[in-house]
């Protein structure tokens, strides 16, 4: 809808005078969308991220208006390397589109899978599915073949693309997937069956006409990950994800085309489209993989201290791994900036990073339907254990029941006003599910299911899931600050807090624990009693877990969200 940004800004003015960049040139693509920002100009009603955004930061490199950074740099780990300018990205990317509509028949508003690791290709048939109209439905890599059929009838997808790894998956459950007409394999060899993406590309001509898609065309669906229930089908649109970052001020990601930005999420998660998609390209910047099969310390870094990253974004397990090393024996290259998100981050953490680092960890709040709706932004004070303030374009509140926003101070439901303006980087739909969709709103908020709290300064708190709140002897717990306690032991890695029955309280805090590597005992009931004393001592006594359970591992989405519902079920007997 066209709308302008006036507008948009009566529910929330800017919260911050923007930091503005010296080097950034009057012809840079998101300096041509001031007007639009300041609400002289209305929000165009097309808009294609590629033609719009990839091809302008082509043409500005061939003019010799950018950096000579790459746009897209890409190592394996084992030697292989890949750099692409953006007018690489942005042939290949043509190629590609030609492959997908010429050769495999498909067109505006078909829709495609693409479950493939971090390799390059991803980012081509990424930005082909922009070019084409077609829609996007990122896979993460570990999918089981239950999995991909489930994701393959729902989302009625007529071709697949995948690697050699998930090919006999696919195979298996193809019989039963009527609507899928078309296999593409990403592989040095040959499947029958199969179509080969990594030798058809090359051979295409690059000749190619972007389609016009509007504003609030569906562009990509992402299935949710799954931590309660079925994965939903959450759509997003042109303006929702590749317009958004061009409107919205920089607020989580404050970039120029120097930048070098490293986002360490799997290809499935929304966070790697921002993160390594989307924002950083607004800006023409440079976006950073690593192909990483296995997440390892000693990898992450490494890479760190031998390219010149200037900014890290990854889940709060990322940097709960790194702190458990000595990193007086790593200098980082180049590194700034570091961006968590995808749950909270204990204070603990950051406070050890910092100790160890010199370095701040920025938290970034959202969701698949949100995108970024909260962040700590660059210059920002942090305050520990906050996931910063609403982001621009964003109204956040806390409410209660009834949609009635509560004062600071008061414990709720982390909404977003939807109504009488729907903000621009909301998702658009859950597909095929209309009574999800509805639910998903309260009176004028769309509502997270996250419970959280606000201070008298702006400053946003999580508390846990709505699903996740541990109700015992009329007392609300929420898991993540007994968490942050225990995680402050020397001898705890990492835990998750759930809910346990209790034939007396109904339901008592029960806490799973991993130790650290570098800690050993033999009495874990004293050490039982110790953790539990700690917590008493740390938070309200009342929070402290009745019970502890001493486990390996605990279980995570791949996106590294721990599946507290899955802990909770066990306890409650019903896995």
């Amino acid at each position: 809808k066209s709308q302008t940004l006036k507008s948009l800004w009566t529910l929330k003015p800017p919260n911050r005078t923007l930091h503005r960049h010296p080097q950034l040139l009057a012809s840079d693509v998101y300096s041509q969308y001031e007007a639009v920002r300041r609400g002289e100009r209305e929000i165009p009603k097309y808009f294609n991220f590629a033609s719009d955004v990839l091809d302008k930061w082509s043409e500005i490199e061939k003019a010799g208006k950018r950096p000579p950074n790459p746009a897209f740099w890409w190592i394996s780990g084992k030697g292989e390397e890949v750099k692409w300018s953006f007018q690489e990205l942005t042939l290949l990317s043509r190629k590609v589109a030609n492959v997908l509509t010429k050769v495999c028949g498909l067109q505006k508003g078909d829709r495609i899978v693409v479950i493939l690791p971090r390799v390059p290709e991803w980012w081509l048939v990424h930005v082909a599915c922009m070019r084409t109209g077609i829609v996007f439905i990122p896979g993460i890599s570990q999918l089981s073949a239950k999995d991909i059929l489930y994701r393959l009838q729902a989302s009625k997808a007529t071709c697949i693309v995948t690697d050699d790894t998930l090919a006999p998956a696919v195979d298996s459950v193809a019989p039963e997937c009527q609507f899928l007409k078309t296999k593409l394999i990403m592989s040095k060899g040959s499947r029958e069956g199969w179509l080969n993406l990594s030798d058809l590309y090359k051979n295409q001509s690059a000749d190619h006409s972007c389609v016009k898609t509007r504003m609030q065309d569906s562009m990509t669906i992402f299935f949710t990950s799954g931590t309660t229930g079925s994965p939903k089908m959450t759509e997003h649109s042109q303006g929702s994800l590749g317009f958004r970052p061009l409107l919205s001020e920089r607020y989580w990601l404050d970039m120029t085309p120097s930048d070098v930005i490293w986002g360490t999420a799997d290809t499935g998660w929304i966070l790697t489209s921002l993160a390594s998609v989307f924002d950083p390209w607004v800006f023409g910047s440079c976006i950073f993989i690593h192909k990483l099969p296995q997440v390892s310390s000693t990898v992450i870094l490494n890479t760190l201290c031998r390219f010149p990253i200037d900014a890290l974004v990854g889940a709060p397990t990322l940097f709960r791994m790194l702190v458990q090393n000595d990193l007086s024996n790593y200098k980082f290259l180049n590194l700034k900036h570091c961006m968590s998100g995808g749950e909270p981050l204990n204070p603990e953490v950051m406070e050890q990073w910092k100790s160890k680092t010199g370095l701040d960890i920025h938290e970034v709040y959202g969701q698949t339907e949100t995108g970024i709706i909260c962040s700590v932004f660059k210059g920002m004070k942090i305050k520990p254990g906050s996931m910063g303030k609403a982001a621009p374009l964003y109204d956040v509140q806390i409410v209660d029941k009834n949609a009635n926003v509560l004062p600071p101070g008061q414990q709720g439901e982390i909404a977003v006003r939807s109504k009488p303006i729907r903000p621009l980087g909301l998702f658009s739909e859950y597909v095929d599910n209309p009574k999800k969709t509805a639910e998903s709103e309260r009176g004028d908020f769309y509502v997270t299911g996250d419970r959280g709290i606000m201070d008298e300064d702006g400053y946003f708190r999580f508390i846990g899931r709505e699903d996740d709140i541990i109700i015992s002897s009329g007392y609300r717990i929420g898991p993540f600050e007994v968490e942050s306690a225990l995680i402050e032991h020397p001898a705890v890695a990492e835990t998750a807090v759930v809910s346990s029955p209790d034939s007396l309280r109904g339901e008592v805090v029960k806490a799973f624990v991993v130790l650290s590597p570098t800690f050993s005992s033999s009495d874990l009931e004293s050490l039982t009693s110790d953790l539990q004393e700690h917590v008493k001592k740390t938070t309200a006594p009342y929070k402290y877990p009745r019970k502890v359970e001493f486990v390996q591992e605990l279980p995570k989405t791949v996106t590294g969200k721990i599946k507290r519902n899955e802990l909770r079920k066990k306890e409650w007997g019903q896995l």
